[in-house]
């Protein structure tokens, strides 16, 4: 198995569905946090700024969105219901990406809560 090294890497090796879904996520990410690092962290792609952001993921069945926040996921649930949800993961089919809007706006919420942890 290849070393999986940065985001394209990743998602060039996912499916061709999880890969389009990813990429709607990636493109969101990168909108709501232009300056956060892309890496690549326990084997999944993750955003870094002043701490852990988010991160997401492609598996056998399903594609998760990783917002690394009970508080923040807590403080969105009316606008996550409908969702298999975690602690602090989304989980979604491949074919019904996250909107782009829900993904900028959890995002968004996670740099304010690392700016107040600063």
């Amino acid at each position: 198995m290849t070393k999986i090294k940065t985001v394209d890497d990743y998602l060039a090796a996912v499916p061709d569905d999880a890969r389009a879904a990813l990429a709607k996520i990636r493109s969101a990410i990168k909108a709501a946090a232009p300056k956060a690092t892309e890496t690549i962290s326990y084997r999944i792609p993750m955003y870094k700024d002043h701490g852990s952001l988010v991160g997401f993921g492609a598996f056998r069945d399903h594609c998760s969105f990783f917002v690394a926040s009970p508080s923040v996921m807590r403080s969105h649930s009316a606008e996550l219901k409908g969702y298999k949800l975690g602690k602090a993961t989304i989980n979604f089919p491949a074919d019904k990406p996250l909107p782009a809007a829900l993904v900028k706006k959890l995002v968004k919420a996670r740099i304010a809560e690392n700016e107040a942890r600063r």
